[in-house]
């Protein structure tokens, strides 16, 4: 049986009804979006037991944390989580490393899943050992802080808009880590977020929650495509695409980049060099994909996609409508007027030419 984590789950809290029933991969990362008060830490406290449903079924690939059919309730200590909350809460009398073998010397040698050195590499943090909590950054100490719960040897990890409380800077400072612990640790993880920078760029699954009930969950390609859903609505809607890097050309700092389904088409980007075959997420806005009757070759814009039309909407202003596009397997949205839409005929079915204006490489 694949790797899964399932979580059925009410919980009735004065006018606020959290009402669930979610099956997440047992690998990845699972991003848990929303408003403020749709839910979302709700949900992460009935996983970490610090919220007891009182109709609830928690399962961790296999491992069975809640079934009140059956009265079973494991406690919050008796779970194998790591917790990372918004503020790292270090323990202010230890140094840093104090601070990570806090949890570490408490899991048995042969259960523990990461080791030290291993950890301080991954966030970063070697330098800052013999530190103590009052001398780092915010950054710095949200990086001990992910390392301290890594080091808890977790078989799930939880983290609360664990960069909420940084600036812009301290965040682009800890995604590249949060990332590469998505690529080199097999430890599932559900993130909480209303950021959706942060879950376009790091989740693979994605919840949309909303007053406490989930509008839709799927692989995160999936739904940021689907017209039904209000993420296709927001100014900055668009596409993930996952390829890998085919070729650069040194004359023109352009990289090519191969996508799954397209043997005779790929992007270009303008982007330093990566080497053949590296795995790379990138974003496609929908404003910035025009269509095409037939592909132009005399034009600026670099990306031409042979496309399927899917499907049509309204956008939020009278001028625009929304058009879900496959290419190859893979979907792209594009935005564009009512007028353009009419003089194209554009229908489901039809055959058309995607122009890419600009592709935003994530990470």
């Amino acid at each position: 049986m694949p790797s899964a984590i399932r979580a059925r789950l009410r919980l009735q809290r004065e006018a606020f009804t959290l009402d669930l029933d979610l099956q997440l991969p047992g690998r990845g990362i699972s991003a848990l979006y929303g408003h403020s008060g749709s839910g979302k830490t709700s949900c992460l406290r009935c996983l970490a037991g610090l919220e007891r449903a009182s109709d609830g079924y928690i399962e961790v690939n296999g491992e069975v944390w809640q079934d009140s059919a059956r009265q079973v309730f494991v406690a919050p200590h008796l779970r194998p989580i790591g917790y990372v909350f918004q503020e790292p809460s270090l323990f202010a009398h230890l140094s840093v490393r104090g601070n990570l073998e806090f949890g570490w010397r408490r899991v048995p040698p042969a259960q523990r899943k990461v080791g030290l050195d291993q950890a301080c590499e991954l966030l970063g943090i070697d330098h800052l050992l013999g530190r103590t909590p009052a001398t780092l950054s915010g950054g710095e100490a949200q990086r001990v802080g992910i390392a301290r719960a890594l080091l808890s040897s977790p078989r799930l990890l939880l983290m609360d808009e664990p960069l909420a409380a940084l600036d812009g800077p301290r965040k682009r400072e800890i995604l590249p880590y949060l990332e590469r612990l998505h690529g080199e640790l097999d430890i599932p993880v559900v993130y909480v977020s209303h950021s959706q920078d942060e879950v376009v760029r790091l989740a693979d699954h994605l919840v949309l929650l909303e007053h406490g009930r989930a509008q839709a969950s799927g692989p995160l390609p999936e739904l940021l495509a689907r017209l039904d859903l209000p993420l296709s609505q927001a100014d900055d809607a668009g596409v993930v695409l996952q390829g890998w890097v085919m070729s650069f050309d040194a004359r023109y700092q352009l990289l090519e980049l191969r996508l799954p389904g397209l043997n005779g088409s790929s992007l270009r980007i303008a982007h330093e060099a990566q080497a053949h075959g590296t795995p790379l997420r990138v974003k496609v806005q929908a404003r910035d994909v025009s269509l095409a009757l037939a592909a132009d070759p005399t034009s600026s814009i670099l990306n031409r996609l042979p496309v399927r039309v899917r499907e049509l909407q309204p956008a939020d202003n009278p001028a625009h409508v929304l058009v879900r596009l496959e290419a190859g397997g893979n979907a792209l949205l594009a935005r564009i007027t009512r007028y353009s839409a009419d003089q194209l005929c554009v229908h489901p079915g039809q055959l058309l030419w995607a122009q890419i204006k600009s592709v935003a490489i994530l990470g």
